[in-house]
């Protein structure tokens, strides 16, 4: 890890900058990818999963009986551990559920708002350096409970054409009865599109590599809505002198092992803290079987010292990252300065290992920065809101003489005429 030591607030931005690979080529992919499976369908879904997949497939969908036989290749402990976890998906995402509240702004004026399911989601399941069944949990239990009629998922098979079982177990667990194996920018484009196989969706989920998010992007320009631009994994620790080093370490390549061009940050007050977690992370990084990525990701990430613990939380904002740990004394006392962020994870205890997979809250957050803007995934993603209003007589009497003014204001006659003609007639 680059280590910085009180940098000035000119260098924060490059500081900021996430790991990238040149846009130029990989938007060329991209296109040439969505033009073939536009035009081309399933053909074009065969030859992408031949070339980056090393595979070909007869059919692309998972058949209901191979979802079934999924739960016999899980040990029991496993399918407890996953039954677990969506208990406390489902607990923290139905607490999330609207009620409807009528609202009286004028005399004889009510307004109100419902919710209605988005009726067809896509959900990508990342699957090819690491098998993420978590985000089966995270994507498949909102959607489940929003209402939504089709819940298509994508995730790409093996070299033997195969999806892993802890996958098509939870899909299974979930009632997710379509599942496709595809993957990369393959699937988002087929999701986009529609081919014989694979139905075309109105909102895309999930995470992925720079491909994938890049793949989404340009979903959203062809009227397929998105949940934000969730792209490589990235953690941003604060750590002083009650921290444990052991920990924070091990916070640092939870994240890292995701992939090579994921990014950790640690900050921290203490010097000492930043050198005995460099030795931490020398300690367990050789444990790893993915030691190789999360060596090549930490070359990328940096260890930085402040002055302060504001100051800190002022450089997070600034960042703005996926998952934030507050390692720090007396955590409670600087939340309210916390401003951008995906997840906040609180104390020693509160590993970022916990939302990923068990706590409640969802782990599809944004990256990038992008956590300035949007919020992770939650019930709201997958529904969106209508509202109703009903006037009587006396309503229109009490509003309508102001939206006279305000539309001839406007020149907008025919606005105007739309209320006039009633009141004439009402009076």
């Amino acid at each position: 890890m680059q280590r910085i030591s009180y940098p000035q607030k000119e260098q924060w931005a490059s500081l900021s900058q996430r790991p990238i690979v040149e846009q130029a080529h990989l938007l060329q992919i991209v296109d040439q990818i969505f033009s073939e499976v536009k035009t081309h369908g399933d053909t074009a879904i065969h030859k992408y999963t031949k070339k980056y997949d090393k595979v070909e497939l007869d059919s692309f969908i998972v058949g209901a009986a191979e979802l079934k036989i999924a739960e016999k290749m899980l040990t029991k402990e496993l399918q407890a551990a996953i039954k677990l976890a969506k208990k406390n998906i489902e607990k923290f995402h139905l607490a999330q559920q609207d009620k409807n509240l009528m609202i009286e702004t004028s005399k004889g004026v009510m307004c109100w708002r419902e919710s209605r399911a988005i009726e067809n989601v896509g959900i990508y399941i990342p699957g090819g350096t690491a098998p993420l069944f978590s985000t089966v949990l995270m994507l498949g239990v909102p959607a489940v409970i929003a209402g939504c009629k089709e819940i298509v998922l994508c995730t790409p098979p093996d070299r033997k054409g195969t999806i892993h079982p802890a996958i098509l177990y939870t899909a299974h667990l979930l009632g997710i009865q379509r599942v496709v194996a595809v993957g990369g920018i393959q699937a988002i484009a087929a999701m986009t599109y529609g081919t014989a196989t694979i139905p075309k969706v109105d909102k895309l989920f999930g995470p992925g590599n720079q491909f994938v998010t890049a793949a989404k992007q340009r979903a959203f320009k062809n009227g397929v809505a998105i949940d934000m631009p969730a792209g490589p994994s990235e953690v941003l620790i604060i750590a002083d002198d009650t921290a444990i080093p052991a920990y924070v370490a091990a916070d640092l390549l939870s994240q890292a092992e995701h992939g090579v061009d994921s990014q950790v940050v640690v900050l921290s007050t203490s010097e000492k803290m930043l050198n005995d977690v460099d030795k931490a992370i020398k300690e367990q990084i050789r444990l790893l079987p993915r030691q190789t990525i999360a060596a090549a990701a930490l070359k990328n990430s940096l260890s930085i010292v402040f002055h302060s613990i504001e100051e800190c939380i002022e450089f997070s904002n600034y960042y703005a990252p996926e998952h934030l740990i507050l390692a720090i004394d007396d955590y409670h006392s600087f939340t309210h300065l916390v401003q951008h962020a995906g997840s906040v994870f609180l104390g020693n205890y509160s590993c970022e290992s916990a939302g990923d997979y068990a706590s409640g809250p969802n782990h599809t957050l944004p990256t990038n920065g992008f956590a300035r803007s949007y919020s992770g995934v939650s019930l709201d993603s997958f529904i969106k809101k209508l509202t109703f209003q009903e006037l009587s007589k006396t309503g229109l009497q009490e509003i309508g003489p102001s939206i006279e003014l305000m539309a001839e204001a406007e020149q907008l006659f025919a606005h105007k005429n739309a209320v006039s003609i009633r009141l004439k007639n009402i009076k």
